[in-house]
């Protein structure tokens, strides 16, 4: 694993610590955006590296966390359908809706099948053309392509018996809800590597301008998140407010311009609820007109269910970076990854997850 241990190499970890350290004469909060990056720095311990004026915070960067009450529910009435076999990635079975879970919907019977890829239920559909096969296609700008793909390749082959369920969410517009709330305290921002190699970074560069924040494009090992925080804190520290790609081993400027083409193709901007957040204006992807005989919560008429959150949750403020998950009362206690009350303490790339296996583990251990 070569590739691999050259970006966690601790003795150069360090030196990007002592060097944040030797710039940093007052406090910071920065904030990074993906969940793949939370759980890196949590697991790492990447944040007790770091002067004691620089505060990490963890934002809405992971999508299943994200997706609404309202569509797990939608989910729930359509995978519980005789005639249905319904497709999902595996994060999302466990994650709660009002009442339930796909996870018991399978156990009830229900034909929930996880799948590595949409195309896998678009082979279903072309398997089983006396059923409807609805894949749960959830995601940011990532897995949007992939997604959008399978849809267009349904269209282009008559292929009238598969569908999807959107709960596709964008970044940009929910970091610049975030600059714009009241109670905003994110000074600088760490972009998800991930979702810049597919749109690139130039819709981060008004942002940054008019919000006055620095951006910074980042991967998500412990060398390129130390370096992240460092081109950050050294913007911060000299009053600049730019975007920087940190990784440019896998970004570019513009991104994937073919997938990104894919995508505007299938897709159009749409307003979208957040879990826990709330709804922001044109901050998802909705399928076009031409493509709405795919939209699954119109085949199955589901798209007006509407649902309430655990008041006992406190999600939504940790994933605008508001609190951060032991700071939960529910968090270890009523809420663990066996019995969670949301969906950050669900998915893999949860910020109660990460924190509950690795803090958990280290101060049981006496690492921490």
């Amino acid at each position: 694993m070569k590739h691999i241990d050259e970006y966690r190499d601790g003795n150069r970890a360090k030196r990007f610590a002592a060097a944040i350290r030797s710039i940093t004469t007052r406090p910071w909060t920065i904030m990074e955006i993906c969940g793949g990056q939370t759980h890196s720095i949590v697991r790492f311990g990447i944040d007790e590296l770091l002067p004691d004026e620089i505060t990490l915070v963890h934002g809405p960067g992971c999508p299943v966390c994200v997706t609404p009450i309202e569509l797990i529910d939608q989910a729930l009435v359509i995978a519980a359908r005789k005639d249905v076999i319904f497709c999902s990635f595996g994060d999302m079975l466990r994650v709660p809706g009002s009442t339930d879970d796909l996870q018991r919907v399978r156990a009830d019977g229900g034909d929930v099948r996880l799948v590595y890829s949409p195309m896998d239920a678009l082979r279903l559909a072309r398997e089983n053309p006396g059923r409807e096969v609805v894949f749960f296609a959830v995601g940011f700008e990532t897995t949007a392509p992939a997604n959008a793909m399978s849809v267009f390749r349904a269209k282009q082959e008559g292929i009238t018996n598969y569908s999807i369920l959107v709960s596709h969410v964008l970044v940009p517009p929910a970091m610049e809800a975030i600059l714009s709330s009241p109670s905003n305290r994110v000074q600088g921002f760490l972009a998800a590597g991930h979702v810049c190699a597919v749109m690139g970074f130039e819709e981060y560069i008004p942002l940054a301008k008019k919000y006055e924040v620095p951006v910074v494009v980042t991967g998500f090992e412990p060398l390129d998140l130390l370096n992240g925080i460092y081109l950050v804190v050294k913007q911060l520290e000299e009053g600049r407010c730019e975007v920087e790609n940190a990784y440019s081993r896998a970004v570019r400027r513009r991104g994937n311009e073919q997938a990104r083409d894919l995508v505007t193709r299938v897709f159009r901007v749409v307003h979208r609820k957040w879990r826990g957040v709330g709804e922001i204006d044109r901050s998802g992807l909705g399928l076009r007109d031409e493509y709405e005989s795919f939209d699954a919560a119109r085949k199955f008429d589901v798209d007006d269910l509407t649902a309430e959150e655990s008041i006992e949750c406190v999600s939504g403020l940790i994933l605008q970076g508001l609190k951060k998950p032991d700071q939960c009362d529910a968090f270890g206690g009523t809420c663990t990854p066996e019995h969670p009350l949301g969906a950050t303490m669900v998915s893999a790339e949860g910020a109660c997850s990460a924190y509950y296996r690795y803090r958990r583990e280290r101060k049981r251990t006496g690492d921490g």
